[in-house]
């Protein structure tokens, strides 16, 4: 049996599978950012007034007055052992915008960047400001921050529409790779973006990957390939993130991650409606700082990164999947606990128009990549 969910692979798909399916009640992705990375909310309650529940470890979140005191004492709800036992650590917001976007810890971090910053006490928070990454500060920052060959055509097309009916916006990328960038922007301007309107950062280590996401305003995923834990990461620094579904497990995850998080309205079934989710949050302030605030204290209040409850769950199934075994060996689907609804559960129509067979076999012959189509 596979261990996934309902909106990854819901029966409609089950053909892809040669395996039995067995749904965990929520999503079956998880990430480790509440250890990571709690004080990230605690800059949120600083410089937003945004009392977040893994900060107080009171059970609602609610909106507050911020606090002028830029040091800062952190009691994570839950403390990760890797950072030694649960004292308070000193967090301070450095006020010198321009000072190193990198904290220079006096150990040596592992290469992959997954360590937690808080080893270094006190942590001295770097600025996260537009400025530092060349975003202009005033209009709508759009970001995607997957690797650049997760871009089709058809998804940057309507990256491009969503840019032309939203006044002073913007789309952040990343160089991953470097060489993408002249291609996107060439293709872009082809369909009648200007220059400066898709801007591009270097790859970043995680902590400051994943804390300079909140400086933008939605992220736009890419349907034919989602952001799995790239899009953990967009979740946890507070940025909404639209998505569109896709008939693949790798074209589903940012649903689950969003049905998890209870933020289903920002599921599209094609690109119509992703398209029409961008512009309606983007064109709407008040609608988009809602929008924020839902996903800051989803955070907390869902299961999403839920660690323990996770991993409860996925004992549970087991178990299932045992008892399940011994009598007979089909689908376990009734573990569901949070889903979308039955007429959103499909998208609406094919992210890419198959090319011709006999056009397919010509580029083979010509050792060349086949060229999709886009609606």
């Amino acid at each position: 049996s596979l261990s996934l969910d309902n909106v990854t692979s819901p029966l409609e798909l089950v053909e892809q599978y040669s395996e039995k399916l067995a749904y965990m009640p929520y999503t079956f992705f998880i990430g480790d950012h509440c250890h990571m990375f709690p004080h990230l909310m605690k800059y949120e309650e600083v410089v937003e007034g945004l009392s977040n529940p893994l900060v107080t470890g009171k059970a609602e979140g609610r909106i507050i007055t911020p606090i002028k005191d830029k040091t800062l004492n952190l009691f994570p709800y839950d403390t990760p052992p890797s950072v030694g036992k649960p004292t308070k650590w000193r967090c301070s917001i450095e006020d010198n915008p321009h000072s190193s976007l990198d904290q220079k810890p006096d150990h040596v971090p592992p290469a992959d960047g997954q360590e937690s910053p808080l080893h270094v006490r006190p942590y001295i928070m770097p600025p996260t400001l537009r400025s530092a990454y060349g975003l202009p500060e005033n209009g709508i920052i759009y970001c995607n921050f997957n690797q650049l060959y997760k871009l089709d055509p058809g998804t940057l097309h309507c990256w491009c529409k969503i840019l032309l009916r939203v006044p002073n916006s913007y789309i952040w990328l990343l160089k991953f790779p470097a060489i993408g960038e002249s291609n996107v922007q060439a293709k872009a301007a082809e369909y009648g973006v200007l220059p400066g309107r898709i801007i591009f950062s270097n790859v970043a280590p995680k902590e400051e990957h994943v804390r300079r996401g909140r400086v933008a305003d939605i992220c736009l995923d890419t349907p034919l390939c989602n952001g799995h834990t790239t899009g953990m990461d967009i979740l946890w620094s507070g940025t909404p993130m639209i998505t569109m579904l896709g008939e693949t497990l790798a074209s589903r995850v940012a649903a689950s991650q969003l049905t998890t998080l209870g933020c289903p309205e920002l599921v599209a079934t094609n690109y119509r409606q992703y398209e029409e989710i961008a512009v309606t949050l983007g064109n709407n302030p008040d609608e988009l700082h809602a929008m924020k605030q839902k996903v800051r204290l989803a955070r907390a209040t869902s299961p999403l990164f839920n660690i323990a409850k996770f991993a409860s769950d996925l004992q549970d199934l087991y178990r299932l999947i045992w008892d399940r075994h011994l009598v007979r060996h089909d689908h376990i689907t009734d573990t569901t606990k949070r889903t979308l609804p039955a007429n959103r559960l499909l998208c609406t129509e094919p992210l890419l128009r198959p090319v011709d067979p006999d056009d397919y076999m010509r580029i083979i012959q010509q050792h060349s990549a086949p060229s999709w189509r886009p609606y």
